[in-house]
């Protein structure tokens, strides 16, 4: 391409980094631009929260009025501002690779207390101006006060700095971007499961008049078809609930091994609890469709759930359920005692990592009171197991997302490998971690406790039923029978294969073995 490319750009250091990439990235490929600065609506409204103008153009109208008129070739935008359709005329001609769009939790360090869930202390204050972000943020912890925050992320980073929050939540992919040191806050990193991110969150698009074929051609060596049809996925959902509306949406759709997964939370107010969905597909085509169908006030949701575990009124699958009136049968049907009551102090004193693979592990372990290594690093099995490490006072230096222990080893695996590693376990222990680590690591079981099958169990009649634990199956199975209108959800695989054992094959696993992956299984039903 001959001429020198004009590329429209928002003036904050985000949006100059972003057409700063899009032209070095140009400029390897021998096409030279140079860039316009535009002010946008958005830049000038400060009295409105994002939700509100994210996906409407107050971000993009005055680059897309440039475009059409001629006075510059291309803009360059994040996706989540753009609304869902075009203008008459312009398209997108190329979107980039997607940066992680993980949420970060930025926190003042004399606020944090790691005894709390995401770390911040009871009643923080906390800084965003996303529905989105605080109906997510809210239903996790519903004693954090939200404040509105606006302005460019390092504008966001300076009124935590000057201490006008305890607290702040802000894109990943921002601060990625920008290199901003954030060595002076505590940081806790919220995955896309955790806190599921606004529609195309982390993505840049780049849009052209459409007449312009030479120009499309051009970028095609900046596209990123597979992050296309993901983010279409993402966008129609966008559009079918009202497209950009304020509405705490977020939407998070991946590829995993050729099958798409969808990950949805919606409420109708930021300070509503929201309603959360997993999805996977193996194609794409309706998958938008059929996230949305979900959400329909008007479906049927089953009227009672059986758990194999007691909740507390702070429980998230509890006030999941409750928001529906869905009536909860919660009762373990296992009793756990510990079968030491003293630990040898010679055990920890060559200790590289701890791994607990459940919640009653760092329970049993805790109530030893160990002598720990100063260095030493521990791993966990899931959220659950995550947050009761938390309240011992303790970070996971590891915690294994998804219901597959083989694949949580293979991953631990990386770190730990060639190491020391103790496994507080159960006695009856399927100690699927150890078996994924290599020959060169050394193992130490430590059985801390055992599981006790309570006698006559009661059926239960409700319409979904919820497994925790293989031992829970055992205890239900001895004297009980599923009915054929149940149906049935397995905590992980090890809970599923002892189903399978009590031939039950029909069941759900749900995307993570905790609470809000329960959550989002039964409303998937």
């Amino acid at each position: 391409m001959k001429r020198t490319l004009i590329i429209g750009t928002r003036g904050s250091e985000l949006a100059l980094w972003q057409a700063n990439f899009v032209k070095d990235s140009l400029a390897k490929a021998g096409i030279t631009a140079e860039l316009k600065i535009i002010k946008t609506q958005g830049d000038r409204i400060l009295n409105l929260s994002f939700d509100k103008l994210e996906g409407k153009g107050f971000f993009t109208k005055e680059l897309e009025e440039e475009l059409l008129a001629g006075t510059i070739d291309l803009a360059v935008h994040s996706h989540k501002d753009l609304p869902t359709d075009n203008p008459p005329g312009l398209i997108i001609a190329a979107v980039s690779e997607r940066e992680d769009p993980s949420e970060l939790l930025l926190i003042l360090k004399d606020c944090v207390d790691v005894h709390q869930k995401l770390s911040v202390k009871f009643g923080a204050i906390v800084g965003t101006s996303s529905n989105r972000r605080k109906a997510q943020l809210l239903a996790y912890r519903p004693d954090l006060e939200i404040e509105d925050l606006r302005g460019n992320v390092p504008t966001r980073i300076n009124k935590l700095r000057d201490e006008e929050y305890d607290a702040i939540m802000i894109a990943k992919a921002g601060v990625s971007r920008l290199g901003i040191d954030l060595s002076e806050f505590h940081v806790e990193e919220l995955t896309p499961n955790e806190i599921i991110p606004a529609p195309a969150q982390g993505v840049l698009a780049i849009q052209i008049r459409e007449s312009d074929t030479e120009l499309f051609e051009a970028l095609q060596i900046l596209n990123h078809p597979h992050v296309a049809e993901e983010l279409a996925v993402e966008r129609t959902v966008l559009k079918l609930f009202g497209g950009g509306c304020h509405l705490p949406l977020g939407c998070y759709c991946r590829r995993d091994e050729g099958t798409f997964q969808v990950f949805t939370s919606k409420a109708d107010e930021g300070d509503e609890f929201p309603d959360r969905l997993f999805l996977q597909s193996a194609d794409a085509t309706g998958l938008a469709e059929k996230v949305v169908s979900y959400f329909d006030k008007t479906r049927k949701l089953p009227e009672s759930v059986f758990i194999s575990r007691e909740l507390s009124e702070q429980s998230y699958f509890k006030k999941a359920l409750e928001k529906h009136n869905i009536l909860i049968d919660a009762r373990s049907l296992i009793r756990t005692v510990p079968v030491i009551t003293k630990l040898d102090p010679y055990i920890l004193k060559h200790i590289d990592c701890i791994f607990f693979s459940s919640k009653n592990a760092v329970e049993y372990f805790f109530h030893l009171e160990p002598m720990l290594p100063k260095d030493v690093k521990f791993g966990v099995m899931g959220a659950g197991s995550e947050e009761m490490l938390r309240r011992k006072g303790h970070f996971s230096d590891y915690t294994g997302v998804g219901i597959d222990p083989m694949e949580v080893a293979a991953e631990f695996a990386a770190q730990a490998n060639g190491t020391t590693v103790l496994f507080p376990v159960a006695e009856e222990s399927l100690k699927s971690i150890q078996k994924g680590l290599s020959a060169d690591t050394k193992i130490i079981d430590l059985p801390v406790y055992e599981t006790v099958l309570e006698e006559d169990v009661q059926e239960s009649n409700a319409e979904v039923m919820v497994f925790t634990s293989p031992s829970n199956v055992d205890a239900y199975f001895v004297n009980n029978l599923l009915d054929p209108y149940q149906k049935v959800i397995a905590i992980g695989k090890s809970t599923g294969k002892k189903l399978e054992e009590m031939g039950v094959n029909n069941y759900i696993l749900p995307f993570s073995p905790d609470e809000v992956g329960l959550a989002e299984a039964v409303f998937g039903l």
